[in-house]
């Protein structure tokens, strides 16, 4: 009776470790799609990958970027800080993704933590949409439309339009025309106007969505809201 006893015993041992397996990995497997659902439709951890926003972001610095409001329809509009892919040699080829320290990156890029290795992928502010006039001449401010605009988040030091003066240009339609914070550091349109046979314009449908909350560090946490010059654009 008592082998009988153990037998019986032992026969369940199995089936409650495959239990217990079985309570851990499904609520695992549900917090990876989950993860992976809000990367692909909700928001995504990017990081900062230079100086050429430093004004507002320094390199490093994690930004919470929103990529549900363009399913809903929203278009980039002045002022705001956006992340978009490479419109066409704005950036160097693709790193390397090999190794442990490979692995882990890819696969906190896959549940939105970490930007991939071979992303190519940019942060600028818009500063025109299709249809704006914007000049941008050494010396003198960057006005947009005709009018001036007032840029307290620019670098200390950094000039408006200095390093690269492209004059006067046109957005045509289904494009942006962004440029960095720091624009003494920034390859940006005016940049890419210049060097680029790209022509310096980023399309609408590049845009992966708008930076709205600096996540980390934790003491400078802040929202990312358009600044007043631009809403006297009209």
């Amino acid at each position: 009776m008592l082998a009988r006893l153990r037998a019986i015993s032992s026969s369940k041992r199995p089936a409650g470790r495959r239990s217990a397996l079985r309570g851990l990995v499904v609520p695992a497997v549900v917090a990876l799609v989950l993860a992976f659902v809000l990367k692909t439709f909700v928001f995504q951890v990017f990081v900062i990958p230079s100086g050429s926003m430093m004004g507002t972001l320094q390199k490093g610095d994690r930004v919470a970027v929103d990529k549900f409001s363009p399913w809903l329809g929203d278009t980039p509009q002045r002022g705001e800080v956006v992340v978009f892919r490479d419109p066409g040699g704005w950036l160097p080829g693709n790193s390397d993704t090999g190794g442990v320290a490979g692995g882990v990156r890819n696969a906190l890029s896959w549940v939105g933590l970490a930007p991939s290795a071979d992303e190519k992928d940019l942060i600028k502010r818009v500063v025109a949409v299709a249809g704006d006039t914007v000049d941008c001449r050494a010396g003198h401010p960057l006005t947009v439309n005709g009018t001036a605009l007032d840029e307290p988040y620019l670098y200390p030091g950094a000039t408006p339009c200095d390093d690269y003066p492209v004059g006067t240009v046109t957005v045509p339609p289904g494009h942006l025309w962004v440029m960095g914070d720091h624009r003494n550091d920034s390859a940006d349109s005016r940049y890419q106007r210049l060097y680029n046979p790209g022509g310096g314009f980023v399309p609408v449908d590049h845009v992966i969505g708008r930076a709205r909350v600096l996540l980390w560090p934790l003491p400078r946490w802040a929202s990312l809201p358009v600044p007043d010059t631009f809403h006297h654009l009209g």
